[in-house]
């Protein structure tokens, strides 16, 4: 495993470690926007760099179009996690982060949806 990985995958451990945190205080039954809300705090306390509400351009042969796609939130210019507060994650969901990844070229994401009992059973590692 090389020294990107690593780092990729200490990331994504104190990711979900914020996110654990955010999930022990609040439970499931919430917005999801109130978790993206207190993920993006517990991400402020933990010193982890991250921008929330990335704008994702779409660029379709060869022309650049302003669609309005935003990534819930990149960590440190190199993790995509996008939030959710669902009954279940569905295939789409995962097509969702799969293509966010691809589009912004990034190589490792995480959806993590809220709305579960155990955190653990609401989260997707997607490597591209």
């Amino acid at each position: 495993m090389n020294a990107d990985m690593d780092k990729l995958n200490k990331l994504t451990h104190e990711i979900i470690g914020a996110a654990i945190e955010v999930h022990r205080a609040l439970g499931p039954g919430l917005l999801e926007s109130s978790y993206h809300a207190c993920l993006c705090r517990e991400l402020v306390v933990r010193e982890i760099p991250f921008e929330k509400e990335y704008p994702l351009p779409l660029h379709y042969k060869g022309v650049h179009l302003e669609c309005g796609y935003r990534i819930d939130i990149v960590v440190a210019g190199q993790i995509v996690v996008e939030c959710k507060s669902v009954e279940a994650l569905a295939p789409i969901h995962d097509a969702q982060l799969l293509t966010y990844l691809r589009i912004g070229g990034y190589k490792l994401g995480l959806l993590i949806n809220f709305n579960v009992v155990v955190l653990k059973d609401g989260i997707h590692r997607r490597i591209l």
